[in-house]
């Protein structure tokens, strides 16, 4: 019985940091490119949030750092009016369960070092639009 209790009392701190541990602080996304619906390649692509920033020549793929902060994408080609982005950043479910099993530390690990957190992977922008994509989303809704 005192082997039990001591395991149920280690468990919650075993997983402090779960998201973390599951995930990390890094995430690879995709970028591709396209006007009026056809693919443009050889854009370059700038990439950022409050963790940094990362560049992509279309399609291509980049690993960025996750955060609370959304991911803003800007896309560049010569001769075609720029293509911007921005990726929500969203709450894992994993998350939540850090909060349950590995306490107020846990999250607080995963919160600040970005893993809690997630991106789409994959980034479709329209050359000469502004759009936003959500977790589940691959193509930008214009404004």
């Amino acid at each position: 019985m005192h082997t039990v209790r001591l395991v149920l009392l280690l468990t919650p701190a075993a997983l402090t940091g779960c998201a973390s541990i599951v995930g990390g602080a890094n995430q690879p996304v995709s970028v591709e490119t396209r006007m009026s619906g056809a693919p443009v390649t050889g854009a370059t692509c700038k990439l950022s949030n409050d963790k940094g920033a990362w560049f992509v020549t279309t399609p291509g793929s980049a690993t960025v750092h996750r955060s609370a902060e959304d991911l803003a994408v800007r896309c560049e080609k010569e001769g075609q009016a720029p293509g911007i982005a921005s990726a929500k950043s969203s709450t894992k479910g994993m998350a939540f369960g850090n909060i349950l099993f590995g306490g107020i530390v846990g999250a607080a690990v995963d919160i600040s070092s970005g893993a809690a957190f997630d991106y789409p992977t994959l980034i479709g922008v329209e050359m000469g639009q502004t759009g936003t994509l959500a977790r589940a989303q691959a193509e930008p809704q214009g404004n």
